[in-house]
């Protein structure tokens, strides 16, 4: 008999979710008042190397309604190949990476721009049970996924908002028709994105989900 999925009830990875969580609840809003007050006497607005480096100890995680959302997304799809931008501590991987683990099939290829942060998701992954379903490049998303081993299923935005569009273009030879975009925290998104997926001829059908504080969801026509 082939035993049930582990799901996210799974003990390893329900106590690793749990641990982020309580660390971004713990200094997440101090490590960004902070990077934000030292950002404010700068010149010019940071750049997304310095934005990681301000923003290191700040976990960041996906609102556990997205992060549900996206293991629901895995399971229904059963995707050969998800791409994340923005990893920082794993969160949002360990959530799709359970869900290949429970399908069998797949792997998901994130990006962290900070050593540290990739350092961290790598532990959380490996301590959840997850590792062998994922690979996190380090550095600039722009190049690390520039190169990929297939077309895209289902992409995952959750970086630098002011990079979603960049790594959009980047990342779209490699999307093939039917692929889903998730974009997460749509209030903070920059318009020129949401008018690239929002706008008819640019071959997204794109729509506001309710989830956390705000997805857009992107399909490649």
């Amino acid at each position: 008999m082939t035993a049930a999925p582990a799901g996210l009830d799974d003990p390893r990875v329900a106590a690793v979710l749990d641990e982020i969580a309580r660390t971004a609840e713990k200094s997440d809003r101090e490590v960004m008042e902070r990077a934000y007050a030292t950002a404010a006497d700068w010149p010019q607005p940071p750049t997304a190397q310095e934005a990681a480096e301000l923003c290191a100890q700040a976990a960041l995680p996906v609102h556990p309604q997205v992060g549900t959302f996206l293991y629901q997304l895995v399971r229904s799809l059963r995707p050969a190949l998800v791409v994340e931008f923005g990893t920082s501590f794993g969160a949002s991987t360990i959530y799709a990476a359970a869900a290949l683990r429970d399908n069998r099939h797949g792997r998901i290829i994130g990006s962290e721009l900070h050593p540290g942060k990739a350092a961290r998701a790598h532990d959380h992954l490996a301590r959840a049970g997850l590792d062998a379903w994922t690979e996190i490049r380090i550095g600039d998303a722009r190049e690390q996924l520039a190169d990929l081993p297939g077309s895209i299923d289902l992409l995952l935005l959750d970086g630098w908002k002011e990079l979603y569009l960049p790594v959009l273009k980047v990342l779209e030879p490699a999307l093939r028709a039917g692929t889903l975009i998730v974009s997460d925290n749509l209030p903070m998104l920059p318009p020129e994105f949401t008018d690239h997926v929002r706008t008819a001829g640019n071959g997204y059908l794109s729509q506001q989900l309710p989830l956390g504080d705000g997805v857009e969801l992107s399909l490649r026509l």
